[in-house]
């Protein structure tokens, strides 16, 4: 077990610089007495560690020092083939069918069964065009534009600089460098129209797709609200599944109370609870009790003129 730590400690400190003990600590769940061994046994094994001391001081790899390339065991290749295949799943790219060849190639056939098979087929359906024509971009580094109908239903152009595309909140998005704004944003691919990229290259150089997100995360706008559903056993796992709720009380009857987090400004939640008629009702917060019996009248009021 020590033996594979340190093996990873290694790839951290090459992947990630210098670091401090309390991160490496947290990352790799130990204590930093832990580390700061862990450290002394590389050194004894001639792997170059420097430690640097002050406020930003911490431990990294000379720069001189490289990692043989035999590293992968038959396990760590059947994570990189899972990984691979999910990826060629959700795409179709061309790059990733043929890097997964590499892998096997490199495996030597040794590469085991994990047990996982990911499987995000359903994720191409209708957007392959448009994840081809912006991954070219960003290797391109050229400017994009479209039609953007927001939350609001407010429609305008965009003309962007895009950094990535990436699957999160059950749908595709692209984050791009807005020109107009001078900061970055998220946009889903479902709702841009028009999409194309010009001959216009980027105006400034980016950083990774990681460190924008985690920036745009700290400052995340959404407005999460957590509701309280009580609903019948025959929609418990609908809800469990759908709104990722947790239940709180389970009643003799057999209904139970479920807490859950939702985005008021999307509308997939509004729609799922809809969907469960009389069976599911929201207890609170009343703003939210509103918005469904606003929009349960409209259907009503909707079918009632035929």
């Amino acid at each position: 077990m020590k033996i594979e730590r340190l093996y990873a400690v290694t790839v951290y400190l090459l992947n990630h610089g210098r670091t401090s003990a309390n991160e490496l600590a947290k990352h790799f769940e130990v204590s930093q007495r832990t580390i700061q061994r862990d450290i002394d046994s590389l050194c004894m094994a001639g792997i170059p560690v420097i430690a640097t001391t002050g406020a930003s001081g911490g431990y990294e790899i000379s720069e001189t020092y490289r990692l043989d390339h035999g590293f992968a065991t038959p396990d760590d290749y059947s994570y990189i083939l899972t990984a691979l295949h999910g990826l060629v799943s959700a795409t179709g790219d061309r790059k990733a069918k043929q890097l997964t060849e590499k892998i096997i190639h490199a495996s030597k056939g040794g590469a085991t069964g994990n047990g996982m098979v990911l499987d995000f087929s359903v994720l191409q359906e209708g957007e392959q065009e448009a994840l081809r024509l912006l991954q070219a971009a960003v290797a391109e580094k050229r400017t994009v534009e479209f039609t953007y109908t927001n939350n609001n239903r407010e429609t305008r152009t965009h003309s962007v600089e895009p950094v990535a595309v990436l699957y999160r909140w059950y749908a595709w998005y692209l984050l791009a460098y807005s020109k107009v704004k001078q900061d970055y944003r998220t946009y889903k691919l479902v709702r841009m129209n028009g999409l194309r990229m010009t001959d216009m290259p980027f105006t400034k150089e980016h950083a990774s797709a990681d460190t924008i997100l985690s920036m745009i995360d700290k400052t995340d706008s959404r407005r999460y609200t957590e509701i309280l559903i009580q609903c019948r056993e025959s929609v418990r796992t609908r809800v469990i599944e759908y709104l990722k709720g947790k239940v709180e009380e389970e009643f003799p009857n057999g209904d139970v109370l479920i807490r859950a987090t939702v985005v008021e400004n999307e509308q997939f939640w509004l729609g799922t609870l809809l969907s469960l008629g009389d069976q599911a009702e929201v207890l609170s917060p009343e703003h939210i009790r509103r918005q469904l019996l606003t929009s349960a009248e409209e259907i009503v009021s909707l079918y009632q003129k035929r």
